[in-house]
């Protein structure tokens, strides 16, 4: 039987037996706060990857990934994005992705989430190229 992607997505979040479950759950929340008309996808499945966690939006806005130590964010067009509060920390070396890296313990500015997401979705309706 196939699972849906919030099948898989809270599989996932039920399988992290740590903090980092939590964080990936707010961020979750966040985003579909943010835009209530995002839809969940799964991609990136290989051999060795058993998949990524991906909301899109007229095109793929962003991307959780829970990692040894931490949880990222990633924006898909964050390097055109604004980000009047610092939020991004990680990937910033990359012409169109950028990251945001939570570890335990971090504050999540929930409201800068909220926006930061809400500026995705804008832009990808306002016909950004399509990843």
């Amino acid at each position: 039987m196939t699972r849906s992607p919030a099948e898989r997505i809270d599989e996932l979040i039920a399988s992290t037996s740590d903090w980092r479950a939590g964080t990936f759950a707010t961020l979750r929340r966040l985003i579909h706060e943010a835009d209530p008309g995002i839809t969940e996808a799964w991609k990136w499945v290989t051999p060795r990857r058993p998949g990524t966690p991906v909301f899109e939006h007229a095109g793929m806005v962003c991307h959780i990934n829970i990692l040894i130590g931490r949880v990222r964010l990633t924006m898909h067009e964050g390097a055109s994005l604004p980000d009047p509060n610092l939020l991004f920390n990680a990937s910033l070396e990359g012409n169109a992705r950028r990251a945001i890296d939570i570890h335990q313990g971090d504050a999540v500015d929930e409201e800068a989430i909220r926006t930061l997401v809400r500026a995705g979705v804008e832009r990808r309706l306002a016909g950004a190229r399509p990843i």
